[in-house]
């Protein structure tokens, strides 16, 4: 549990806590499209994320158990990131929630126009 929780109102808030934010669904997302992938790659393939956000994210979602991180002992050090199961699970949950993106997401965004103008 992300920020101290220590219950939970719902399945959804147990959800939300542990995906909410912008940058968490796109790195599950990512890794979910990639496979095991390394820091930098993870980076560019999630576009406009700072390292030092990056980095934190990706903290959290070891933390929760949603995202592994290997170390290689080589040289140079290598570390890989990839969905455990229970990531993996996650990103299935939200699949719907991204078919309903890629619907909408021209609607979204005329409205979005509009509210700017």
């Amino acid at each position: 549990m992300a920020k101290g929780k220590t219950t939970y109102d719902c399945g959804l808030d147990a959800a939300v806590d542990v995906v909410g934010g912008k940058w968490k669904p796109l790195i599950l997302w990512a890794l979910h499209a990639h496979g095991a992938t390394r820091f930098g790659e993870l980076r560019r393939a999630i576009g406009g994320v700072s390292e030092k956000v990056l980095i934190q994210q990706l903290r959290e979602l070891e933390a929760d158990g949603i995202v592994h991180r290997e170390i290689y002992r080589e040289v140079p050090p290598r570390v890989e990131y990839s969905l455990t199961e229970l990531g993996e699970a996650l990103n299935e949950a939200l699949l719907p929630l991204g078919e309903w993106g890629d619907r909408f997401m021209a609607e979204i965004l005329a409205r979005k126009a509009e509210q700017a103008a």
